[in-house]
């Protein structure tokens, strides 16, 4: 049988992008070639989550996943909305105070006779991504009229920092990488 190996990682840096090459290798998927596919399991894999990614082939190989991505940068401000805006007198005092969103990435799986699905989630907060994955298994399950009893899920986060980059990854990887020429 194929494995799939689910690693997440978390990493900041000064650029957007230096902080997504830290996240991918804090869960050691660094030196390949991510190609994208949609979430469908095929039947004869099994899906195994580890702490970070086996080596899966030499460096510049090309490398089949399903991820869940999300960085956050000095630029990405939030209105927090739990404090009193009501009430106040002058508008200044009406704003609701910003702050820096945290990354949150997350990925969950379900399996069962026959083909799986991966569902992947971002956003802010890790107890509603994990809510998100959830309702979208469901969904894609029902869609396809599949039993999918066994469900995972792995869910990344790493806070903002000031004038920084930060992100979050959560990356199925499917076997081994591939000579890309």
């Amino acid at each position: 049988m194929n494995t799939i190996h689910v690693a997440g990682g978390v990493g900041v840096a000064d650029t957007a992008m230096a902080s997504y090459d830290a996240a991918l290798a804090d869960a050691n998927l660094h030196n390949y070639n991510l190609v994208a596919v949609s979430s469908v399991v095929p039947a004869e894999a099994t899906v195994e989550a580890v702490s970070e990614a086996p080596d899966l082939g030499p460096a510049g190989n090309r490398l089949t996943v399903v991820e869940a991505r999300r960085t956050v940068g000095p630029g990405d401000e939030v209105d927090f909305r739990e404090g009193g805006r009501s009430g106040a007198e002058d508008a200044e005092s009406k704003r609701a105070p910003r702050r820096h969103p945290d990354a949150v990435a997350g990925l969950g799986w379900a399996t069962g006779p026959g083909p799986g699905l991966f569902y992947e989630v971002t956003g802010e907060d890790a107890e509603d991504v994990r809510e998100r994955i959830h309702a979208g298994l469901d969904t894609g399950a029902g869609l396809r009229d599949w039993e999918l009893p066994d469900r995972e899920t792995r869910v990344e986060t790493v806070a903002a920092e000031p004038d920084r980059y930060a992100t979050a990854v959560v990356v199925a990887a499917y076997g081994e990488s591939e000579p890309i020429l």
